[in-house]
């Protein structure tokens, strides 16, 4: 699992030692993801699919991408298709991606980069392998998520965002046994590149075995740990979690009008396994979200102005030679 990484983590800033006085947060639920297809049939597993609502918000999906290690011919990726009233976060872990957009955003990205795309008022995008990588094969992992937009900023001008590797914000832990990598958000006063509309925190953590990850967590903040691969134990009770598991953290959102009053996340992995994880958070947005296909709208009525828009090419077009 290439990403990004460092040959020895105690050089990195290291995250401060957790307050043993604090409170740290419990785990709510711990779910496992089903398994599907989307695009032209890449396989997937729906990480937030089985998961309240209510528990997620600002985040609506995501997908962890594999991971697959194709033949040659074999891998796939999504066809033009539009969005509108949300942001996608596409994290390519290992292989190489291709975006193009009808507002000018592209590029590739590889092994530990992010493209975050605000689809705003409307967006036509594909996302595909290169053609060298359709004609030689090989590995692909990643995630893609997708972050809600509140009402006031969903008609907002698309806007995109190409997050190299080597602008991801690296920590370590405070013992040196965990590598933190932070794409969006603060952790600890460390701010990831990622610019966001609605205020959240992401990052790609690796766990050594045996070792534990105890990260500062914003008290406004939900809290969500999804095992990408790996077994481990989760919260204040250790909930046990394993590879394709979402774990959610007690806190705002989860109890209607009340903050926690855990201020850390716990995150230990089993002896000779070696964790990977995606952690996650927001201030919930507390609106109400209609959401059908690609379109995450407040009401019926604007999903189908949404429709209506895309039909009347409203979104813009396909680039030339596309």
């Amino acid at each position: 699992m290439p990403a990004v990484t460092v040959e020895n983590p105690l050089t990195l800033p290291r995250l401060p030692r957790p307050d043993v006085t604090v409170p740290e947060r419990r785990v709510l639920t711990v779910a496992s993801a089903p398994s599907g297809f989307e695009g032209e049939g890449f396989p997937v597993r729906k990480a937030l699919a089985t998961i309240k609502p209510s528990y997620l918000d600002p985040f609506v999906m995501m997908d962890q991408m594999g991971e697959v290690d194709y033949a040659p011919g074999e891998p796939k990726g999504t066809p033009w298709h539009p969005h509108r009233g949300f942001e996608t976060v596409t994290y390519v872990i290992d292989g190489v991606m291709d975006h193009t957009d009808s507002h000018g955003g592209g590029g590739t990205i590889t092994d530990g980069d992010t493209q975050w795309m605000t689809a705003g008022s409307g967006i036509l995008h594909k996302e595909a392998p290169p053609e060298w990588l359709v004609q030689k094969g090989g590995l692909f992992h990643g995630i893609q998520l997708w972050v809600n937009l509140p009402g006031k900023d969903k008609m907002m001008a698309p806007k995109y965002q190409d997050i190299g590797r080597i602008n991801v914000v690296l920590l370590s832990s405070d013992d040196g046994g965990a590598l933190v990598r932070v794409i969006a958000g603060d952790v600890a006063g460390h701010v990831g590149p990622g610019s966001t509309h609605t205020p959240i925190t992401l990052l790609h953590a690796t766990v050594s075995p045996g070792a534990q990850l105890a990260l500062p967590w914003r008290k406004d903040f939900n809290a969500l740990a999804y095992v990408l691969s790996g077994r481990g134990t989760v919260g204040a009770d250790r909930q046990p979690v394993e590879s394709g598991q979402l774990a959610v953290y007690d806190g705002f959102g989860n109890r209607p009008g009340l903050t926690t009053d855990g201020e850390w996340l716990r995150i230990s992995a089993r002896p000779r396994e070696t964790l990977e994880v995606i952690i996650l958070g927001g201030r919930p947005i507390g609106e109400p979200v209609a959401h059908y296909g690609p379109f995450v709208m407040n009401t019926k009525a604007e999903l189908v102005q949404a429709f209506e828009d895309y039909q009347s090419g409203r979104f813009g077009s396909v680039p030339a030679g596309h």
